[in-house]
């Protein structure tokens, strides 16, 4: 599971670096382009359609190619998360976690393979802190403060939380569920990025909490 894991980690880390090649390669002759992948690759066909002038036969030539590569990319990404939802069918362990809000199949094997049962960690805030996802202290002269979130540990499992997080966020505009709430009060004190870490660092809890237990998932009760 670790192993698909990686794999499919090294395959989108190159994914980006090619679109970022074309994205510079582009904007050098003054034609934008979209960052997400999905929006790059709807991009494409029309910035080169209409920037014939802009853009020598060679440089599209070589626009193409990278395209090319950037979809092989992309299907090799897909066999990876196909294989990843197979192993995660196998795991009563990822198949609970997967029920929590903004964790799906990837980020419950990922967190399975990272931490298996988590009972190393003593609760939900010692695993949050092994993620990087507990805010930064100082503290002099009696005071304390704190900062944003300190990054350590697992970047790959941090990454996958917050952006599922981010997925929450979007749909929460119209929930009057407890936990919809208390995010849509979070976004209008904080903004959409202290809500998504924040969501992040919850699930984080919720993980190890499950994993480290019989208990079932219960929504209500971690709304409270």
């Amino acid at each position: 599971m670790q192993a698909v894991h990686r794999v499919r980690e090294l395959l989108v880390h190159q994914r980006t670096a090619l679109i970022n090649q074309v994205r510079g390669l582009l904007g050098e002759r003054g034609v934008t382009m979209a960052k997400s992948p999905e929006a790059f690759k709807r991009a494409v066909p029309q910035v080169l359609s209409t920037s014939e002038g802009e853009v020598t036969s060679i440089c599209q030539a070589m626009v193409l190619e990278l395209t090319q590569e950037i979809q092989a990319l992309e299907d090799r990404i897909k066999r990876a998360e196909a294989w990843i939802k197979s192993l995660m069918k196998c795991s009563a362990l990822c198949k609970k976690i997967a029920v929590i809000g903004g964790v799906g199949p990837i980020t419950a094997t990922a967190a399975v393979a990272a931490v298996g049962e988590a009972k190393e960690f003593r609760n939900g805030r010692h695993l949050s802190a092994w993620l990087g996802l507990v805010p930064r202290q100082y503290s002099s002269g009696g005071r304390s403060q704190l900062k944003g979130i300190s990054k350590r540990g697992d970047t790959y499992l941090r990454t996958l939380l917050i952006h599922g997080a981010r997925t929450v966020l979007r749909n929460v505009v119209r929930k009057t569920d407890a936990q919809s709430r208390w995010l849509q009060d979070l976004i209008a004190r904080r903004g959409n990025n202290c809500a998504a870490v924040a969501l992040a660092n919850k699930n984080a809890r919720v993980i190890q909490a499950l994993l480290s237990s019989d208990t079932p998932y219960h929504p209500s009760a971690v709304a409270r």
